[in-house]
């Protein structure tokens, strides 16, 4: 079985710019003339590449495999062929994600369709809806990070012995390297 993940590759040249005609960029697949500069100075002349290939075998990660087929999500996010992928579809949502108004987007245009991916709509998609218990107000997983975990306990559980976050500048627990996580955290 092996996962994909996407990613658009960097360009290690600076291309040129080109020079910017301020009226004329297509209203059908780009939200604004600043999504349309963007593809041009930056993402047209891109490749996009596999971020991460992950493999598993036979006997590898049984319990992890097990899960992603009782959700099926082997079929959903495996075994994609290229010609499935349309990479015009995807520099266009690339180009068109970034807003200077909005930090954080949950959806983007392209061609004129509305493309979610908000926590519920990828729940959605996943099936994994989120099951709030009676009389909470928030999911499990947000009451658990609300309680303030202990880093050393969560590194204990995802990392190899030795292994610990990596502090931010105020000393406080900012990510994990991956070359200290077990193999089942990578994965």
């Amino acid at each position: 079985m092996v996962l994909f993940f996407f990613q658009m590759a960097s360009r290690k040249r600076r291309a040129v710019p080109t020079p910017r005609e301020a009226s004329n960029w297509d209203t059908s697949r780009f939200t604004s003339e600043i999504a349309w500069h963007r593809y041009q100075d930056n993402i047209q002349l891109r490749n996009i590449l596999l971020e991460r290939n992950v493999e598993l075998g036979p006997g590898m990660f049984d319990e992890f495999l097990q899960e992603l087929r009782r959700r099926r999500w082997d079929q959903v996010l495996t075994h994609l062929p290229e010609k499935l992928i349309d990479v015009a579809m995807v520099k266009e949502f690339y180009s068109n994600l970034y807003d200077p108004e909005d930090h954080s987007p949950r959806f983007c245009r392209v061609r004129g369709q509305v493309v979610r991916f908000d926590a519920d709509t990828i729940n959605d998609f996943l099936d994994t809806p989120v099951i709030l218990e009676d009389g909470e107000e928030y999911p499990a997983y947000t009451r658990y990070l609300s309680t303030h975990p202990d880093p050393d306990t969560i590194a204990a559980t995802l990392c190899t012995p030795g292994g610990r976050f990596v502090l931010n500048a105020d000393g406080l627990p900012w990510k994990l390297l991956r070359k200290d996580m077990t193999t089942l955290a990578q994965t």
